[in-house]
């Protein structure tokens, strides 16, 4: 459907992981396990300098951020940046950007919504083509505006139901390309105890919150570090095929693109991805 909505090769997976666990031995891994695309995570700044290492360091991976926080980084920065990584990198990096939190990054004036648009107007002032962007989007008026306005969407801690509805509310073109989080490992109560506590971060967030309420998890699962059901649709768990299957459900519900995001577990980050890309990336 929507790989076709922007020129970077992003291929069918990628891997999600904190910039700040980013060197140039960690993207060369990613690249050599097969995954056609590196998501750079935990707000990196707008100079996009763990976007160039990454580049630097491989010769066909593509490089994205999974976002750049519109509240705390100047989008004329990001332009700028964009420009100079399409210069000396031209077609391998997708610049994602999103809304963050309102209670990590403090109230704003404006309606993230708003903010999105202003952020956006300033982007194409900068020269950065809408094929050249996606926007962290959950709910249907910013899925509406990533269809409008970018290539498409990366939602993210979302289960395959929200990748069926967001594929409805954006339809067939554009990129949609949804993050899930997995925990490798044999023991079923170890793994979930290790994605519960990998989970306990975004429980507390008003927007996930509101977005797994919208598709249908209650106050209760949300309590306490997150219900065994409401942990078991966010995180693949199991052995490397269990694991695989389980994200391989959002391309049946209309995703183009699956950014797997290891958590911390048995096997390392890069041992998951190393146990992961045999058994999904045929």
């Amino acid at each position: 459907m929507g790989l076709d909505a922007t020129p970077v090769d992003l291929g069918r997976y990628g891997v999600w992981l904190r910039h700040q666990d980013l060197d140039e031995d960690v993207a060369a891994e990613v690249e050599r396990l097969g995954f056609g695309t590196l998501w750079l995570g935990g707000s990196p700044s707008a100079d996009l300098e763990p976007v160039a290492t990454a580049l630097a360091a491989t010769s066909r991976l593509a490089v994205a951020t999974g976002i750049v926080n519109i509240w705390a980084e100047s989008a004329e920065e990001a332009a700028e940046a964009y420009g100079r990584l399409e210069s000396a990198y031209p077609g391998r990096f997708l610049l994602g950007i999103g809304a963050g939190h309102r209670e990590v990054d403090g109230p704003e004036a404006v309606t993230p919504l708003r903010g999105m648009r202003d952020y956006l107007d300033v982007l194409d002032r900068g020269g950065v083509p809408a094929d050249r962007r996606v926007l962290a989007a959950l709910g249907p008026r910013m899925l509406e505006l990533s269809a409008e306005r970018a290539a498409g969407a990366h939602p993210y801690l979302v289960n395959p139901a929200h990748t069926r509805m967001a594929r409805g509310v954006l339809g067939d073109g554009p990129l949609l390309a949804p993050e899930h989080k997995l925990v490798l490992g044999a023991d079923p109560e170890v793994t979930r105890r290790q994605a519960r506590e990998g989970m306990s971060f975004y429980l507390g967030i008003h927007n996930y919150a509101a977005n797994l309420e919208r598709l249908g998890f209650s106050e209760a699962d949300l309590a306490d570090g997150g219900s065994d059901a409401l942990i078991d649709d966010l995180v693949a768990r199991g052995g490397p095929e269990e694991a695989a299957a389980l994200l391989r459900t959002h391309l049946d519900a209309g995703a183009d693109h699956v950014v797997a995001q290891p958590l911390p577990g048995e096997c390392g980050l890069l041992g998951s991805l190393a146990r992961l890309a045999p058994a999904l990336i045929t």
